[in-house]
């Protein structure tokens, strides 16, 4: 048997050092503008392209009035439509003047049928007038901390200075999924609203291809106009993991979308890091009759590629004064978690029992213990 070149050995030994290792993370390639993934529960960026870039963000818009209109309104509410309400262009659900309709069904027409009658109806419901829902979401938005957004409108067409940013944008929506009503809304795949005067009613249908596209897909808003372009916010779901997308100004929106929630179920594993009632230290309060158990308020859990967990650490920040009486569950302060330097997420801390107010006769023990210890001292 021939022997073979030593060249060969050497690099069939490079290969198989190389295979050895894990593979990196393919990059997802997006033809979008701006992206951002982001994991719900936490808000963690897992994956970004220009994500501060302010752009226009078309019918993506209507998530934040949705979700004022559930905050703010009750779904059983009848809403007479108006005539600026009735003549709104763009997508539509084609009501008219003096319709009315509940604010549910409105909702609906909103976030499935993209209606920017409905989005004008439901901000002069809600807002009185549609100026005023206006200066409601720019509050909301600073609230949210989704600081590079300006809102002119309910509905998201050309209408003055507006925009918004990939992760101002996936603030919100991460915000708007915690609403249980939201999330059910807006993984309908159809719906049907009266017509009066009409011998059909209206047949919406849900524009949002990636709830049949994705496996767990269940959200969230598509969006286009001249000036943004194609725009969408996605998110779906497994096994309890929800995950959030952005691509603005994207002509392959759907490609895109699905490209970033591949490279998150892929290339990163949901940890649990606090259970909650998990105590962490205790804390002194004043007044009090004892120190109270610090717990974790809920559990959190945070999205991890293989061996980030062995550089993360907590800091805990207390509320200045905790005061006595003291109930099981207030709380009083959070812990942050990072990862380095860097801030991945904050866990709400409360108080682990309850904890009593001393009495005046406490105060005089605690005395005399002074006196006496002072005493013994000399």
């Amino acid at each position: 048997m021939k022997k073979l070149p030593r060249a060969i050995f050497i690099a069939a030994f490079l290969l198989t050092l190389f295979c050895s290792f894990p593979a990196a993370a393919e990059e997802p390639e997006v033809s979008a503008l701006a992206a951002v993934l982001m994991d719900r529960e936490s808000g963690r960026i897992l994956w970004a392209k220009d994500e501060h870039r302010r752009l226009p963000i078309a019918s993506t818009t209507k998530i934040m009035t949705a979700l004022l209109a559930l905050e703010h309104g009750c779904e059983e509410d009848l809403i007479t439509v108006s005539k600026a309400a009735a003549s709104t262009e763009g997508s539509s659900i084609w009501l008219d003047e003096g319709e009315k309709k509940t604010l549910e069904e409105l909702i609906y027409g909103l976030m499935l049928r993209s209606g920017n009658d409905a989005a004008v109806a439901i901000a002069e419901h809600i807002g009185g007038t549609e100026k005023n829902f206006v200066l409601m979401m720019n509050r909301k938005a600073a609230d949210l901390g989704a600081t590079n957004t300006l809102f002119a409108n309910p509905h998201g067409l050309p209408d003055g200075p507006q925009y918004s940013t990939a992760s101002d944008l996936g603030l919100i929506a991460c915000r708007a999924l915690e609403n249980e009503r939201f999330r059910q809304i807006i993984a309908t795949p159809t719906w049907t609203i009266s017509w009066p005067g009409r011998p059909w009613d209206r047949a919406m249908a849900n524009q949002n291809r990636l709830l049949e596209l994705y496996p767990g897909g269940d959200g969230v808003k598509t969006g286009w106009t001249r000036a943004a372009g194609r725009c969408f916010v996605g998110s779906a779901t497994r096994e309890g993991w929800q995950l959030v997308c952005v691509v603005l100004n994207a002509p392959q929106m759907w490609e895109d979308a699905i490209l970033l929630l591949d490279y998150g179920f892929e290339n990163y594993r949901r940890q649990k890091i606090m259970c909650r009632n998990q105590v962490l230290c205790t804390a002194p309060v004043s007044k009090g009759t004892s120190r109270v158990d610090v717990a974790v308020k809920e559990d959190l859990h945070l999205p991890l590629l293989p061996g980030e967990e062995k550089s993360l650490h907590c800091r805990i920040v207390l509320d200045e004064t905790i005061r006595a009486p003291l109930a099981e569950g207030v709380k009083i302060g959070e812990a942050e978690i990072y990862l380095g330097n860097e801030l991945l997420a904050r866990a709400g801390l409360c108080s682990g029992h309850a904890v009593g107010k001393r009495g005046p006769l406490s105060y005089c023990r605690e005395l005399i213990g002074y006196l006496l210890r002072g005493e013994v001292g000399d």
